[in-house]
């Protein structure tokens, strides 16, 4: 009976600190002629094991609380043991008392070289800059975490963008591609200034407006919560757009939630409909074909 007790006590403290991440690691070689399907598939168990066999903090998850996300690698070219990628990272989370998981980023990192030998171990180290493809994971790994705790509590992922901005600081020293500070409106420090610069605050509190008090509400009033998610675009998203209308937030928050809002006011009251077309349509000019639906609403048979 003791040693039943003793191991119901330790499953039951690994079950309240599991690894906070369950990523799905896929690598598409189909660019390069050739290629060595054995040492993609070894990579991308690497990265599978490195994404998620690590707690990236000490905060207690449950298993089945553990953050749903994707890393997509498109190869582009190879030299040697030189790789150039490109990434697409989604993480998803919970809508409260319901089946539906919603999207919380959708990112393309178009800037992605590293060095790999096969079964070269990917070894983590958050003081010292030891490979750009273990800077890059760790980098996202806590963009993903911070966000995920966003949306449950006002900027609740602090711990894990302050985390982002060292890796950050690593890639910059090393000289690589993507890190640069003025380099590009859309490379990983465009990503991380959206959530450590003041300025830019109002989209961490859409974050949690938009999905803890808005999503998570509809479950008991779709109209209440709706209405919450109305005012975060009115005044978060606003904000955002007013401050820098060409920041990495504006694309990722469209690639994230706009075929969501269509979803969210198919039964809207045409009044409502109309204000959020309005505003998204100054916003996403281009995007008039997806956005005309949320104008339209749900259609009658």
């Amino acid at each position: 009976m003791r040693n039943i007790l003793l191991f119901i006590l330790l499953f039951s403290v690994v079950a309240l600190n599991a690894q906070e991440l369950n990523c799905k690691v896929t690598i598409n070689s189909d660019k390069i002629e050739s290629a060595d399907t054995e040492l993609y598939n070894t990579l991308q168990q690497s990265i599978t094991e490195y994404m998620n066999d690590r707690k990236w903090s000490n905060a207690q998850i449950a298993v089945n609380e553990r953050i749903e996300c994707t890393i997509y690698i498109t190869v582009n070219s190879v030299e040697d043991i030189r790789y150039n990628c490109d990434i697409q990272i989604q993480a998803s989370r919970p809508v409260y008392n319901s089946n539906y998981t919603t999207t919380t980023f959708n990112f393309k990192d178009t800037e992605c070289s590293f060095t790999y030998q096969e079964y070269e171990p990917l070894v983590y180290n958050e003081n010292i800059f030891e490979n750009n493809l273990t800077c890059i994971l760790n980098f996202y790994a806590n963009i993903i975490l911070g966000i995920d705790f966003d949306t449950f509590s006002l900027k609740g992922g602090e711990l894990f963008f302050d985390q982002a901005e060292k890796f950050a600081m690593m890639g910059q020293s090393s000289q690589e591609a993507g890190w640069e500070a003025f380099g590009s409106t859309r490379n990983r420090a465009a990503i991380l200034a959206a959530f450590t610069e003041e300025r830019m605050s109002p989209y961490r509190e859409l974050l949690y407006n938009y999905h803890r008090k808005g999503l998570d509400e509809m479950s008991v009033s779709v109209d209440k919560g709706r209405k919450v998610i109305t005012e975060a675009i009115k005044n978060n998203l606003t904000a955002v757009y007013d401050i820098n209308s060409m920041s990495v937030i504006m694309p990722m928050f469209s690639d994230s939630k706009l075929d969501e809002l269509v979803n969210i006011y198919s039964e809207a009251p045409q009044t409502e409909r109309e204000e959020v077309y309005k505003i998204l349509s100054d916003f996403y000019p281009t995007e008039e074909q997806r956005l005309s639906k949320i104008k339209k609403g749900k259609e009658t048979p």
